[in-house]
């Protein structure tokens, strides 16, 4: 059923109103966008238990009850974002601009936008009146963008049964691409595991006036060199399995005759750096393929005339379906040699879903009744969402963020990048098609 225009401006004026709203994190301060949330619900009568680990820091859970004959479905979304620099955007990032076809602002993408989506079937449920068989939650957390301490993993420690639920429907996916003149809308069913790491270089301590070639930060630059280089080896895994596939399926002849040469044990790390030019395509392959070691945080010295005798790297690890953080160690080990000190500080599970359910099904022909001749594709993610803090309950989570792009504007540009911006009718496709598909499970 087509969204009433006058529900659509409202959910637009809404979204609007949200990207408003600075919720960068760092700090975070998400409770002006939970008050805007909280005043949304209260307005079609529907109430919302405030949860504030830290100041400002605020999620916000409200329920719609069913009959009890199905288990519940979370509609989950986070109020944070990152940062913006406005120098280096079209229009202003907090502006919530409506131009060009567009609703502009940090957070269009990821992932007010959604918020705003699942908020509006959320009250369009409660307006019905519909009997529904499954309670649907409506989640809106804190601190997704850092360490999801503040949000979705404090809600799974200390407030479980709140959001507890067989179905979650979160970020990243639902959103389209174009594959040889084929619109493809990818769910998203997996992410990799995280393995944070620290590496210790250690070196001869002695004073910045005179040369130090055995220093510690001498020593360091190979290894930073060698980690920004590195192309660990190929994991292949079912997840990136299923979704090239699709991908070979849709492609022309050479294409798929390179992506399926992949596969092949022996020579698919090989051929991914010799026949897929660099570029997004190249690095989206190697990261959903491989494990992979980039190195964000150095931290070494205290004076300028002092060379340290110790260099810091910390080093942002992920590791794909199959493989291990174990696993992740030894092949960076393999890449560095045997001398600098390697420390496990974190380590996450990789995430997997099963597109093999009557969800995912319902997804798939949602999608396809609502853009027929469209494909919907199973999808890995390189990154991690609330979704594998909800795995934690047993939830089975997607990705499904129904979003048809224009041709040439790609999703991975506009997550976390300049110039945010949501196509406005595709803002109303998603509404359209969020509803769709609660009202068919639910």
């Amino acid at each position: 059923m087509p969204l009433p225009e006058a529900e659509f401006l409202e959910a637009k004026s809404l979204l609007q109103a949200l990207l408003r709203l600075d919720t960068s994190n760092p700090p975070g301060n998400e409770k002006p966008a939970a008050e805007l949330v909280r005043s949304a619900l209260a307005a079609d009568g529907i109430e919302a238990v405030w949860l504030e680990p830290s100041p400002g820091r605020v999620n916000l859970v409200s329920r719609l009850p069913g009959d009890g004959s199905a288990p519940p479905l979370l509609l989950s979304c986070h109020l944070d974002t990152v940062p913006a620099d406005p120098a280096r955007w079209t229009h202003p990032p907090f502006s919530g601009l409506e131009q060009d076809g567009f609703l502009w602002g940090r957070g269009a993408i990821d992932m007010k936008g959604f918020a705003v989506m699942a908020l509006t079937v959320f009250r369009r449920l409660r307006r019905s009146g519909r009997q529904l068989k499954r309670d649907v939650i409506f989640a809106a957390v804190a601190d997704e963008e850092r360490e999801c301490e503040f949000g979705s993993a404090f809600l799974v420690r200390e407030h479980p049964d709140l959001i507890r639920a067989a179905i979650c429907i979160n970020e990243v996916g639902g959103f389209s691409i174009d594959v040889h003149g084929t619109r493809c809308y990818l769910i998203q069913v997996a992410e990799r595991g995280l393995a944070r790491l620290r590496i210790r270089v250690p070196g001869r301590p002695g004073h910045g006036a005179k040369p130090c070639p055995d220093g510690s930060v001498a020593r360091a630059a190979p290894i930073l060199q060698r980690l920004a280089e590195a192309r660990l080896p190929h994991h292949w895994n079912e997840p990136a399995a299923r979704f090239l596939e699709g991908i070979i399926r849709l492609s022309p002849p050479v294409e798929k005759a390179v992506l399926s040469a992949l596969r092949h044990p022996a020579l698919g790390h090989f051929l991914l750096h010799h026949l897929i030019p660099p570029g997004e395509k190249r690095l989206a392959l190697q990261s959903i393929l491989s494990n992979t070691v980039n190195p964000t945080v150095i931290r070494a010295g205290e004076a300028i005339n002092v060379v340290p005798s110790e260099v810091i790297i910390e080093v942002d690890g992920r590791v794909v379906p199959g493989s291990s953080s174990a696993e992740l160690i030894a092949e960076t080990r393999a890449i560095l040699g045997p001398e600098p000190v390697i420390e496990l500080l974190h380590e996450e599970p990789p995430t997997v879903f099963s597109p093999d359910t009557e969800v995912f099904a319902a997804m798939k022909a949602t999608l396809q009744e609502m853009d027929p001749g469209a494909e919907v594709l199973p999808y890995p993610i390189f990154g991690v969402t609330d979704s594998r803090n909800y795995a934690k309950l047993g939830t089975t989570c997607y990705g499904f963020y129904p979003l048809p792009l224009p041709a040439g504007l790609e999703f991975s540009a506009l997550f976390h990048g300049d110039d945010e911006r949501i196509p406005v009718e595709g803002f109303r496709f998603g509404i359209e098609a969020l509803e769709r598909l609660v009202l068919e499970i639910c």
